[in-house]
């Protein structure tokens, strides 16, 4: 099966975990949205009764380095390019369409993301994506991906002749907003590999991803999905 994906010249890794976080399983469980006490007209009871929030709106809910603490720094978020992916060992991508086969159906029209590396030995990264729409099609359209995700626990991508050997498993998601999902992931690349996890929170009308180095994304998990939810 080959796909078209958006590609940076960060590494393949960088680029399989960008662009390639489908087709890998997940743990995802629902819950009855909470009753919100906001009063009727105001801002928080309008998200909560599913009005979209625009992307500047978003923009201004992510994570920054006033909210991570010292030793991050901002990735530059760079102009994305189209290259062929060949995906291997996940015939349950051959049920959706190119875009979401690369997670392409998570390019809501509204939506913000950032990157930040973390400065010690090993340089670890966490990023965040944030999207809006109304609940009931933020939930569908992940329940749509992670439901196809979970069928391939191990397959490989092709990028440019290079392969890349990829293994997920399920990880507990912590009991955060209305529904939730986790995994993590394997990258190897010839000598190279590196783990990711990735958690996806739906909190009304907010989906907050945040993936990365698993410590990162457990420290900063719930900071992320309240100033994106502004609970």
């Amino acid at each position: 099966m080959r796909v078209r994906v958006a590609t940076t010249a960060a590494g393949i890794t960088t680029v399989v975990l960008l662009t390639l976080p489908a087709c890998s399983s997940h743990t995802g469980t629902a819950r009855p949205a909470p009753s919100s006490s906001a009063r009727p007209g105001s801002s928080a009871a309008a998200e909560r009764n599913g009005t979209p929030l625009s992307s500047a709106t978003l923009a201004a809910r992510l994570l920054n380095k006033g909210d991570l603490g010292n030793g991050y720094t901002r990735k530059p978020i760079r102009p994305t390019q189209h290259d062929d992916v060949t995906v291997l060992g996940c015939p349950a991508l051959s049920d959706l369409d190119g875009d979401a086969a690369t997670g392409g159906s998570l390019a809501f029209p509204r939506q913000a993301k950032t990157a930040f590396t973390y400065a010690d030995n090993s340089d670890p990264e966490v990023s965040e994506e944030l999207y809006s729409d109304t609940p009931e099609k933020l939930s569908d359209g992940m329940e749509r991906i992670f439901e196809a995700m979970t069928r391939c626990p191990e397959y490989q991508v092709l990028v440019g002749g290079s392969a890349v050997d990829i293994a997920t498993r399920k990880t507990a998601p912590p009991h955060l907003g209305d529904e939730q999902w986790s995994q993590m992931l394997t990258f190897a690349a010839g000598a190279h590999d590196s783990v990711v996890k990735q958690t996806a929170i739906r909190d009304g009308n907010v989906l907050v991803i945040v993936s990365g180095s698993p410590g990162l994304v457990d420290r900063h998990l719930d900071k992320a999905v309240t100033k994106a939810a502004r609970r």
